[in-house]
């Protein structure tokens, strides 16, 4: 059972998502911006990591938080990485 966890998570905020940018005038539009702004702001943190030291790995979890969730999401990832 506590292998299904991350995949229910993951449909949660998936639906959590589609629901907001569906109710917005130009969802779509939304979705994919808040999308390519959250894996840009992923990959210029990978592309500064030997300026600032800060490194987040680049798999199936912080790819869903960056596309998913956008630069909140990236914001997130960096919070729990201090945190953690």
């Amino acid at each position: 059972m506590t292998e299904y966890w991350p995949c229910l998570l993951a449909a949660v905020c998936a639906i959590a998502v589609l629901r907001c940018a569906a109710r917005q005038r130009h969802g779509m539009r939304s979705l994919l911006a808040g999308a390519v702004c959250g894996l840009g702001a992923l990959a210029l943190l990978g592309l500064l990591e030997p300026v600032t030291g800060i490194a987040l790995p680049l798999n199936r979890f912080t790819a869903f938080c960056a596309g998913v969730l956008g630069l909140p999401g990236v914001t997130a990832l960096l919070i729990l990485r201090l945190l953690l």
